[in-house]
């Protein structure tokens, strides 16, 4: 799993800024999720081979009693509880406050390694105000400029030293399970599922240790495919009944979307499509996950309910339209048949081996059907094609002119593969690479 890095720290000391600077590497994640303070931010970020996710709180005031500041410490507690790793933002020129101490103290007892950023001091890496700081008992300070990207890399450095480079995995392995995660908000249904697909199955499941965060995996087989199941409601065993513990949490749903080659998203019938479920569809499009959208409680709801439903899903999660919907009550067990068969069916097709002549000769016929646009002098020329990944599936295409090819001129060669692969569930990426020109002086 990706480790989890949070950056706490009194207000107005640079968080927002360090965390915008770690998670540049790629577009940021970056979303209000209902029910959690808008100040608790989630992204990703990549260093030096290693993915993490970065959660941004809002300033700590441990020693607040009430009012909204207090929700906002809970806010960050929680977040330390999740991270793997703490870092410590202080202000270098602010010098050490009180508060620092206050935090420092909470930070000692949490049992996390803790990192301590001393920001906005640039221009004063070497200066002896920064000898200070070693007074707050969490170690050898990292002098940082988050506004000016001074000292960033050796604190990414010291933060993942711990993890090792991320390995791509071969997903087109047929031994290996299909790790299926279902994601979702609080209450529409998740651990009901669960529970119902392993009484279904009476199967022994178990959780599988070794990760701080109590992610919890469920091996299981059914019609002689194996999958493993990656809750996002963190499931414990007690006796030998799961128990849901409905506590949203975002780090715990972003990692296992990360870990998935599948992914149930499960919306609530009687809730409609929220700000929330929105959010997590973009991640799993963003993770290029293959995904299968089911309605619960779909028997909760009338027909006039059914309909303003489906059409805010269309409107809503508007950018999910190759995942199939499905409507279903994990409670009465309606439904899941089908809910099976789509998930098997988005992952072979996030899976499938796509032949280059095949997919060479699918690119040609779009051409003479419709060329691309010409832009200028020149006009884009498809010459082949070939597959460059999986899960999602990725389709390279080579040519001359490339960068001049539009948006909508990629949508139409996505729809044209996934029409003849008959591709459902999954994302599809179209990556064009023009050849060099050896005589083109300009781009020497």
């Amino acid at each position: 799993m990706k480790p989890v890095i949070a950056l706490v720290g009194r207000p107005n000391v640079g968080k927002s800024t360090l965390f915008n600077r770690v998670t540049k590497s790629r577009d940021a994640i970056v979303a209000d999720f209902a029910g959690l303070t808008r100040d608790r931010h989630y992204g990703d970020g990549k260093h030096a081979g290693r993915e993490y996710i970065a959660i941004d709180t809002g300033g700590f005031e441990p020693e607040k009693p009430s009012g909204v500041v207090a929700l906002m410490a809970r806010q960050t507690q929680q977040a330390v509880a999740e991270a793997d790793v703490v870092v410590f933002v202080v202000d270098g020129r602010a010098g050490v406050s009180g508060q620092d101490h206050d935090i420092a103290r909470f930070l000692r007892t949490s049992g996390k390694r803790v990192l301590l950023a001393v920001n906005k001091v640039e221009g004063m890496i070497e200066s002896p105000r920064l000898a200070e700081f070693h007074e707050l008992g969490i170690g050898e300070p990292h002098p940082i400029s988050s506004a000016h990207g001074q000292g960033i890399r050796s604190l990414l450095d010291a933060a993942l030293q711990d993890f090792p480079e991320d390995q791509d995995e071969p997903v087109s392995d047929e031994a290996a399970p299909v790790r299926l995660a279902v994601a979702g908000r609080p209450n529409a249904g998740k651990s009901t599922l669960i529970n119902t697909w392993l009484g279904e199955e009476r199967l022994v499941a178990y959780d599988q240790p070794g990760t701080t965060r109590d992610a919890i995996s469920v091996p299981f087989e059914r019609a002689g495919q194996k999958f493993e199941l990656i809750d996002t409601a963190g499931l414990r065993r007690k006796g030998k009944v799961f128990e849901a513990i409905e506590k949203f949490s975002v780090v715990k749903t972003l990692q296992a979307i990360a870990d998935a080659n599948v992914v149930v998203l499960l919306i609530d019938a009687t809730q409609g499509v929220s700000d929330q479920d929105a959010h997590i569809a973009g991640y799993i499009l963003e993770a290029g996950r293959a995904v299968v959208v089911a309605i619960n409680k779909w028997d909760a709801i009338d027909s006039y309910q059914r309909e303003m439903l489906e059409r805010s899903i269309e409107q809503r999660l508007a950018f999910l339209r190759f995942a199939p919907v499905l409507h279903i009550s994990a409670l009465k067990r309606q439904g899941l048949g089908p809910l099976w068969k789509a998930i098997s069916d988005a992952h072979a097709s996030a899976t499938r081996k796509l032949p280059t002549p095949v997919l060479t000769r699918l690119v040609l016929e779009a051409v003479s059907h419709q060329a691309p646009k010409r832009a200028g002098q020149f006009r884009p020329k498809l010459r082949y094609a070939h597959q460059g990944g999986m899960n999602p599936p990725i389709v390279v295409i080579h040519g001359n002119a490339l960068e001049h090819v539009s948006d909508s001129y990629k949508r139409y060669l996505e729809a044209r593969v996934r029409e003849h692969f008959k591709l459902v569930g999954t994302p599809l990426r179209i990556q064009l690479k023009s050849s060099h020109n050896p005589f083109d002086e300009s781009r020497s």
